[in-house]
């Protein structure tokens, strides 16, 4: 059972949701050798889980996303030229992702976060932590999923969110899956944030009578905020179990028994 509720210090400064106060949080109680971080699926980083990171607490870091004219305007940012953020434009992949961050030269970094909106698992699956060895581990998770199966989208590697499924909604994975992933990896499931949409571990070693692993019940959250669109790019503001209805019969992999089901 974990004692600390992450939620009680959420706020938002830069982040999409409270996750600016979960990592100040986690910062102030862990003990982290190097300050250095690594996000990527973060479009032009105006608004990003790590930038208060950097502009407040001076950590250093490198950002990937997938759009060029993104990554190029950047440097155009009037803070730009006040820290040490390494950015590229990369799409992401399983067959990647390891060059990239070989080619960052980071190493022993204090937090990654995985935001990409569809092979957030394969890629997590992927990555090699013996260099990397990241205290702090965020990952994004489809809460429409439920918290019942530890599943994800099928690997593609050209996936992209939008022609996968006009709604929106089939992306990613769901909080079992990558509880399941993180926990291989050496990681213990922290919480979440009240939003629904990110998930904080922590590497095992560095848990302590401030920060420690929590259920999966305790972390999960039901997303609130309505993204889904209908078949013309509209938002259709869908809730509830209306959001599932929407995506039943699509196809999921079982991370765990590795069989294709469906929702």
């Amino acid at each position: 059972m974990n004692s600390t509720c992450l939620n009680d210090y959420e706020f938002k400064i830069f982040s999409q949701f409270g996750d600016d106060g979960i990592i100040q949080y986690l910062i102030k109680h862990l003990s982290i050798k190097n300050k250095t971080f690594i996000e990527f699926g973060v479009e032009n980083y105006l608004e990003s889980t790590t930038r208060f990171l950097m502009m407040n607490n001076l950590w250093s870091g490198f950002v990937m996303d997938g759009s060029k004219s993104f990554m190029d305007s950047l440097q155009n940012q009037p803070w730009y030229w006040k820290h040490q953020l390494l950015h590229k434009a990369a799409f992401i992949t399983r067959e990647n992702i390891n060059g990239l961050i070989e080619e960052s030269g980071f190493s022993d970094i204090g937090l990654l976060h995985i935001d990409i909106d569809g092979n957030d698992y394969h890629v997590l699956e992927a990555m090699d932590f013996t260099k990397l060895n990241p205290s702090i581990l965020i990952m994004e998770y489809n809460s429409v999923f439920g918290m019942d199966r530890a599943i994800s989208t099928p690997y593609r590697p050209d996936f992209y969110r939008t022609k996968a499924h006009f709604s929106n909604l089939y992306f990613g994975a769901s909080l079992p899956a990558l509880d399941y992933l993180a926990d291989k990896k050496g990681y213990s499931l922290i919480g979440g944030n009240l939003a629904g949409n990110n998930a904080y571990f922590v590497r095992k070693d560095l848990l302590n009578s401030k920060i420690s692993a929590c259920s999966l019940e305790e972390a999960f959250q039901e997303s609130q905020f309505m993204e889904s669109r209908d078949e013309n790019s509209q938002l259709t503001f869908l809730r509830g179990e209306q959001r599932i209805k929407e995506i039943q019969g699509l196809d999921v992999i079982n991370v765990i028994s590795g069989q294709l089901e469906k929702l």
